[in-house]
């Protein structure tokens, strides 16, 4: 029977985002400097203000306070009619270090020995129905507002755009679990004050399914076909939004995991990402399950698949490994001997996947909006500054975890051609 699914996005501008990108932006400059660091650091941004707070155990001292007024510039907020704004904002930094018994479940004399920095359950998930093997709602709603982003920042269409931004993609499935067609979509944007809310209202949705809609299908042409006249826009549907960011709304890391993720497909074991060193599998077990996940389907293993890992604080070796293929797997075999064969094929110890996926790179900030999960892995130049005046350039991967560089052992081990 045909039925609906929808997933949202938000923008960089949206608080818990701008929370987001803080936390990762000094995990990133912490691994820069001393690739071992272990760091939990959140951030709350409300009017005026950021508060940063965690532990960290580091051989280097970072500017935490310029850090953060630099992530907030590079999003957009640099007015004071904002009532957040980049350089006016109080930044307090309540970090301190590492608690010791966090740390010696974690650190080994053998670092294959490293224990996972904390108990929990992640998963991972592909489908084929997108290129980027995504849900299809989720990959929508996250380009409708990269464009609007776009648009923004590029200052030609749509001027009285602010950073703040939500979107949200209802898709029908047909019988064969296939998306057919798109039917609402929802786009929620700050914007500039207007003199008069009617002619505001008529402007933005205008310029929504004018300037936005064609660009989308331009930049993703293999999305055309899913768009009609009979698609349900309701843009602002508040009315007004001028109001937005961290005034309008505090924000805090990790309230955005399944935007993170996979818009609500699969499952979600409830730790967040952003703001943690690649020892808390939170963050690496969750990136190498979707490693598995994508190289499976695209091996041709199945269509969509499940994959779930689960740890003990302080423990190496993983509790278990789950699959679940929906009924999709095009080998003679159930879901446990899947999972099975897998265990063979990728060590989830801690260091292993520490090393097998690079993590241990300055490589989160480009993570930290518009989702960890299907992005194009690429090589950057990057450049860090100490607080003492010292500069950094390094290259860095981005997006490991999407590569599909063990399609050619996954068929090995299942025998597929």
């Amino acid at each position: 029977m045909p039925y609906l699914f929808t997933s949202e996005s938000v923008s960089e501008g949206h608080p818990d985002k701008v929370a987001d990108q803080i936390s990762d932006a000094l995990v990133d400059n912490f691994l820069a400097w001393d690739p071992q660091s272990k760091i939990a650091c959140e951030t709350l941004v409300t009017t005026g203000q950021v508060v940063l707070a965690g532990e960290v155990k580091c051989n280097t001292y970072i500017d935490v306070q310029t850090i953060a007024r630099e992530v907030i510039a590079r999003i957009g907020y640099t007015k004071s009619e904002y009532m957040f704004e980049a350089h006016s904002c109080g930044v307090l930094s309540a970090i301190h270090e590492q608690s010791a018994d966090i740390n010696q479940g974690v650190e080994r004399k053998k670092k294959e020995d490293q224990g996972a920095g904390d108990q929990g359950m992640m998963f991972g998930y592909a489908t084929n129905e997108t290129a980027n093997y995504m849900p299809l709602a989720l990959d929508l709603a996250h380009n409708l507002l990269l464009q609007l982003s776009a648009i923004r920042r590029e200052g030609k269409q749509m001027k009285y755009l602010r950073p703040d931004a939500k979107s949200q993609v209802t898709l029908e499935y047909d019988d064969n679990n296939r998306p057919v067609r798109i039917d609402a979509i929802v786009i929620s944007t700050q914007h500039d004050d207007f003199a008069e809310e009617k002619a505001m209202q008529e402007r933005i949705t205008k310029d929504v399914k004018t300037v936005l809609i064609p660009r989308i299908l331009k930049s993703y042409p293999q999305y055309k076909h899913l768009f009609n006249e009979k698609i349900k826009y309701h843009i602002n549907p508040t009315g007004k939004f001028v109001i937005g960011g961290p005034h309008g709304d505090t924000g805090l890391t990790g309230r955005k995991i399944i935007v993170d993720t996979y818009g609500g497909k699969g499952a979600h074991g409830g730790g967040a990402f952003s703001g943690k060193d690649p020892s808390k599998v939170d963050r690496s077990a969750a990136y190498a399950t979707r490693h598995i996940a994508k190289n499976l389907v695209a091996a041709g293993v199945c269509d969509e698949v499940l994959v779930q890992v689960s740890y003990a604080i302080g423990v190496a070796q993983p509790m278990g490994l789950y699959v679940n293929t929906y009924g999709t797997a095009k080998v003679d075999m159930n879901d446990g001997q899947i999972a099975k064969i897998l265990e063979g094929v990728f060590d989830m110890r801690p260091y292993f996947i520490e090393e097998r996926l690079k993590l241990r790179q300055p490589m989160y900030s480009e993570c930290a909006a518009y989702g960890h999960m299907g992005r194009v892995p690429v090589t950057v130049d990057k450049t860090f500054k100490s607080a003492d005046g010292k500069t950094k350039k390094m290259k860095v991967e981005l997006f490991t975890w999407e590569k599909l560089d063990y399609v050619a052992k996954v068929k090995k081990a299942f025998k597929l051609k």
